[in-house]
């Protein structure tokens, strides 16, 4: 029956129907910056499409269904037969056919291809972060195959194809493939060279049969796997299929797979090989050193998803409170909420400006800006996967009770959040990769102060934190313990010589006084408050000019 005091007043319209690309500023000017101009009309009709595929209410509904239906394990059929595969429900599909159709595995072989891609993954993944993980492996194998031209010339344009063709089939007869990655064991972690996955040689050139666990295997309904397995010749890097090219099954084990905290629509998997049939990419006991450039493409796929991550929680909580009222007003004009959203409108824009940087230094591939990524990458990997959680938790709680209801979906955004920070790495070997760089790499060093450096001058605050870094750098002896506050004010530095040279000036002047100026507390809404904080927020509504 009929209650009046039910009339619901003062809630929020959902933030759906609107462009993703256009409305974020800092990520559609960043583009603009970075991509060429013969290039821009396209890059921007692409992003732009997907941005309002992204904001729409089918995306949005395709995302919250492949989280409320995660995969499940289907180890035999049957009539007992041994299958291994991974069932998932069909919005899993429909999100990652718009996001390959959209060039999100296709960023080596076209005009700006890494900035475009980066863009579109930080667009598309707003509406669904799982399913980033096949996109990011499928991306970052090209690299790793190039160190054999015959792979290469194979695999990579099935990788880099705009087609998504679901099932087990032989590659050969696929249109399009999707790629995982399987390095982690029980006994090591992180530690690969402790591996004990075996590799045996066969008559075949290149070709071994592979023996062992893996505790941790991405994507595992993926078509092929780079993996890592000791060879007489030590830890090499292996290419193993799913399907063979007789249309026989590989010996691929799906043991379990994972309960994660978070990231429900994606399979993580154990899987057991006996016997598997690889073939070697690279050269035996050089594993590391073919698979790196893979971790490090992944590992600026950690940064651009995290500021993904954040971008849609600010967004979410600057349309929230543009609309809330709360003790006579808007939430978003009350000066302390204003400095809230300001100060994770900060963090967020950073986090973009920075992403899109590192992806532009791909497209360069220039000597310099290569050294530049070697420090930057793991750096950045670092500082903005660790705000993330921070930046995500506090935009919900702008939501209020709001925003801890699974209707939300910022409970899903937060789950997810600490992930890109554990992937690929976790906070310390970031860290240490930095002080490797440092220890070994001067050039990467350079590269880096070349960067920082073409901001000098514009900002006092920057000036100082250089300087002090510059200090800090002088003495790298005994430098472990002090690790992460080295990497984490490389990062501070890089981000705010980027605001300064490219955000307008009440951006960069809110982050330098606050990130490298110290005038700021130790939780989000400390500001000064004589800063031009309204500016912040509205340049950060989403709202498409």
């Amino acid at each position: 029956m009929a209650a009046t005091t039910h009339t619901v007043t003062n809630q929020v319209p959902p933030l759906v129907g609107y462009d993703v690309f256009a409305a974020d500023r800092a990520l559609t000017e960043a583009v603009e910056r970075h991509v060429a101009p013969e290039v821009l009309p396209e890059a921007r009709e692409e992003l732009e499409a997907l941005g309002r595929a992204a904001g729409s209410a089918q995306a949005q509904e395709w995302g919250a269904l492949a989280n409320e239906n995660p995969p499940k394990l289907r180890t035999h059929d049957r009539y007992g037969h041994r299958i291994d595969e991974v069932e998932f429900h069909p919005s899993w599909h429909r999100l990652l056919g718009h996001a390959v159709a959209g060039g999100l595995t296709d960023a080596w072989g076209r005009p700006a291809g890494h900035v475009r891609r980066a863009a579109g993954f930080l667009v598309w993944t707003q509406a669904e972060a799982g399913h980033g993980c096949p996109l990011s492996m499928t991306h970052a194998a090209v690299p790793a195959l190039r160190t054999d031209p015959v792979l290469a010339a194979e695999w990579e344009p099935r990788l880099t194809s705009h087609v998504y063709e679901q099932g087990l089939r032989p590659a050969a007869q696929k249109a399009g493939v999707l790629f995982g990655m399987g390095m982690t064991e029980k006994q090591g972690g992180t530690d690969v060279r402790s591996n004990t996955t075996r590799a045996e040689p066969l008559a075949g050139e290149g070709e071994y049969l592979l023996t062992g666990h893996k505790w941790f295997c991405s994507a595992p309904m993926a078509d092929g796997f780079l993996v890592l397995a000791q060879a007489p010749g030590g830890l090499t890097c292996f290419l193993v299929p799913r399907v063979l090219p007789d249309g026989t099954r590989n010996v691929f084990g799906i043991q379990r797979l994972k309960d994660k905290l978070g990231n429900k629509s994606n399979a993580s998997a154990e899987v057991e090989f006996d016997g598997t049939w690889a073939r070697r990419v690279g050269e035996e006991g050089r594993g590391v050193r073919t698979i790196i450039e893979m971790v490090a493409a992944t590992r600026l796929d950690c940064v651009v998803g995290s500021a993904a991550l954040m971008r849609q929680a600010v967004a979410q909580a600057i349309h929230h409170t543009a609309y809330r009222s709360a003790f006579g007003g808007l939430l978003i004009e009350k000066p302390l909420m204003r400095n809230v959203l300001a100060d994770l409108t900060l963090e967020s824009e950073a986090a973009t400006v920075l992403a899109v940087r590192l992806a532009a230094a791909y497209d360069a591939d220039t000597e310099e800006e290569r050294a530049f990524l070697r420090l930057a990458v793991p750096a950045a990997k670092y500082w903005v996967t660790k705000r993330c959680t921070a930046v995500v938790g506090e935009a919900l709680e702008c939501l209020g009770g709001n925003g801890y209801v699974e209707e939300s979906g910022m409970p899903r955004l937060l789950r997810e959040a600490p992930l890109n920070s554990i992937w690929e790495g976790s906070g310390n070997v970031q860290a240490l990769d930095v002080l490797r760089a440092l220890q070994r790499e001067p050039q990467a060093l350079n590269a880096f102060l070349q960067e920082v450096g073409r901001a000098r001058g514009a900002d006092h605050r920057l000036d100082a934190a250089i300087k002090d870094l510059l200090t800090e750098l002088a003495d790298l002896e005994a430098v472990e313990a002090r690790a992460r506050r080295i990497v984490e004010r490389i990062a501070l530095v890089l981000q705010g010589s980027l605001l300064v040279r490219w955000a307008p000036p009440e951006v960069s002047d809110a982050f330098c006084a606050s990130r490298l100026g110290g005038d700021w507390g130790t939780a989000f809404g400390t500001l000064p408050h004589s800063l031009d904080l309204a500016s912040v927020v509205a340049r950060a509504r989403p709202v498409a000019p």
